[in-house]
């Protein structure tokens, strides 16, 4: 048994939308582990196909709108190519590039670093932690796309009941609903677009940031 997190930001206008996505990444995982079914076999297939176009070598884009319990709500845009990320919502960005990552706060005018692998970039990452025999998940037809359901064990911690839409022609993500304890995050996305992402996009221009100032959490671990 394996463990399928891979969290990226923070909660405050950095990451927690951020690391809903990830939750897709590790469903795919799921798909591949649980005890197939003709309905498992069919949604294997496409978390497959769904994930391939997403986090491959070479990259996808997209939009999204996330509301979180009708109490936070945000948007903007977030790019991934293999370990690799990038986002941008309205007061906040942060670069990623597999060895360093930053993320900036407009308002309060800092940059903070962090290494890519190190935990303390999300304090949420014990919320987004999955072990496949842990859920059980299907997957039916809706109006407007194929729906995937994966709800948790009696007893399992974390999500607790995940809900994502393909698009019936593209297969490409629509929107992710997700149950942690007692509230449901939705994330509406659009304008999704995989492959040809150059590595330059997940490059931090730091003479943009001149005024800003750093904080270097590198040593944190």
């Amino acid at each position: 048994m394996h463990n399928c997190s891979r969290p990226f930001f923070i909660f405050s206008h950095l990451t927690f939308h951020i690391s809903l996505f990830t939750f897709l990444l590790s469903l795919v995982t799921i798909a591949v582990n649980a005890q197939e079914t003709p309905n498992s076999r069919q949604a294997k297939r496409m978390f497959l196909d769904t994930y391939h176009r997403a986090f491959s070598e070479e990259g996808a884009t997209m939009h999204y709108k996330v509301n979180i319990a009708s109490l936070y709500k945000t948007e903007g845009t977030v790019w991934y190519k293999g370990k690799k990320s990038r986002f941008a919502s309205k007061n906040s960005l942060g670069w990623n590039d597999g060895v360093t990552a930053y993320y900036t706060k407009e308002k309060k005018k800092t940059v903070e670093v962090y290494k890519a692998s190190s935990k303390k970039k999300s304090k949420y990452e014990d919320k987004f932690k999955f072990e496949p025999d842990n859920y059980d998940y299907s997957i039916a037809n809706a109006d407007d796309g194929y729906l995937i359901t994966v709800k948790a064990k009696k007893g399992v911690d974390g999500v607790k009941e995940a809900r994502i839409l393909l698009d019936k022609r593209t297969r490409a993500p629509k929107s992710l609903k997700i149950k942690v304890a007692f509230f449901w995050a939705t994330i509406h996305i659009s304008n999704f677009q995989a492959g040809n992402l150059d590595d330059s996009l997940f490059v931090f221009p730091k003479t943009k940031f001149t005024g800003y100032k750093f904080i270097d959490r590198r040593d944190e671990g």
